[in-house]
């Protein structure tokens, strides 16, 4: 088996994550978080679409982890995003957390905004 090290050009990996936090980069986050190449901040959750949609233009794909399983995308959150350019994928978070990781060492314009489990 040959092994190969992930290189992420000074991007921001997710670590890990357990209940309530996350582990970006080696560094601690705890609640909601938004991650992309360059940096992690907090999210308000489902409920605020601005925060994703200032992604617009810098990411193409926005990974959602919505908790501990798999849910749905309100509607008008879904809607919202599209019209604006914005690819997304609901998924449970621990995937959206893997997802994310894989996308991000190929250098793709990604973001992931994560619910803790």
């Amino acid at each position: 088996m040959r092994l190969n090290e992930i290189s992420y050009d000074g991007a921001r990996p997710i670590d890990s994550y357990g209940p309530g936090f996350f582990r970006i980069d080696g560094a601690l986050f705890e609640g909601a978080a938004i991650v992309t190449a360059r940096g992690v901040a907090s999210w308000g959750g489902l409920t605020d679409a601005q925060t994703l949609l200032a992604l617009a233009g810098e990411v193409d794909v926005i990974f959602v982890g919505v908790g501990a399983s798999v849910g749905r995308l309100p509607a008008e959150l879904r809607q919202a995003l599209e019209e604006v350019g914005l690819g997304v994928e609901a998924m449970d978070t621990p995937a959206a957390c893997r997802t994310y990781n894989v996308l991000l060492s190929e250098g793709r314009r990604i973001a992931a905004a994560l619910i803790p489990v």
